[in-house]
């Protein structure tokens, strides 16, 4: 279908992604790939796309990105290559070994999760403290809101439809009591309780900016706050409590549960409390 000379261009890299989303691929993962092609195609700078370059630009992706970082960029162009039909020209990603402990400096813990919540309610912004209490509450994405809908709260359960598969969310009371009230006092008869002013679902960059907000009346380092550490926070509970993985992940919509172990690594510091009260030094 390609010409037989490796090229990337602005077509090119177009057919591709209207080929993920063929695939249902979530419209980031659109989004993060059309950017990731686009800076190869800069990085290039109108050399030949060859095996070569490819591993010049993964070595200068290294000294400017973390692992997984670079990791990511890699999966876009081996996408992209491998559709094309140049697999030759794959790069090798790097090898990580995965971290048995959270980088304490990026663990929201549950207090400055409280914290947030109140400082939220203190500036009387009563949507984004329901926003943050309802992604904590039910271990959603952010992507996922939208499906909090009236009829979704009116039931006790959303149904969440994300990369292709379909589950249950079910909503604690106590945030179904709140999230009535709300929708009664925004008149919501029906749809997406959490909308902007022209009705339309907040998305991933509204609710990252708000939040941001609240660091400092907050307390809590920016490096913490964001949506998706609300989403650890659920898991991490979760499991402390039931210490059943393979539960958690159906809640957390992961097909595999490598992925839920990494939602909960708990920080190093407290497997070293752990360890000390194994009490197995002999004095």
């Amino acid at each position: 279908m390609y010409e037989k000379k490796p090229v990337i261009n602005e077509e090119y890299i177009m057919d591709y992604i209207n080929y993920l989303r063929e695939q249902e691929r979530s419209k980031a993962t659109l989004q993060k790939y059309q950017h990731d092609l686009t800076a190869l195609i800069i990085f290039l700078n109108g050399s030949e796309l060859t095996k070569t370059e490819l591993i010049n630009w993964k070595e200068s992706l290294m000294n400017q990105y973390a692992p997984a970082s670079v990791n990511a960029m890699i999966a876009a162009v081996n996408g992209y290559v491998k559709y094309m039909g140049w697999v030759e020209l794959m790069v090798k990603p790097l090898k990580i070994q995965r971290s048995l402990f959270l980088e304490e400096e990026k663990e929201l813990t549950r207090e400055e999760y409280v914290r947030l919540v109140k400082a939220a309610q203190k500036k009387e912004n009563e949507r984004l403290a329901l926003v943050i209490q309802t992604i904590c509450a039910t271990g959603i994405r952010v992507s996922e809101l939208k499906f909090i809908t009236v009829e979704a709260v009116q039931c006790g359960r959303a149904e969440i439809s994300n990369k292709g598969k379909l589950r249950i969310v079910f909503l604690p009371e106590g945030l179904r009591k709140l999230l009535r009230k709300y929708i009664r006092n925004q008149k919501k008869t029906a749809g997406a309780v959490f909308t902007t002013r022209t009705g339309k679902p907040l998305d991933r960059s509204n609710i990252w900016r708000d939040m941001k907000k609240l660091c400092e009346s907050a307390g809590v380092s920016e490096k913490k706050v964001f949506p998706h550490n609300l989403r650890h926070l659920f898991a991490r509970t979760f499991y402390s409590i039931e210490k059943d993985l393979s539960r958690l992940a159906d809640i957390l919509g992961h097909t595999n549960l490598s992925t839920t172990r990494i939602y909960t690594a708990e920080s190093g510091a407290v497997h070293a409390r752990q360890m000390e009260r194994l009490k197995l030094i002999v004095t």
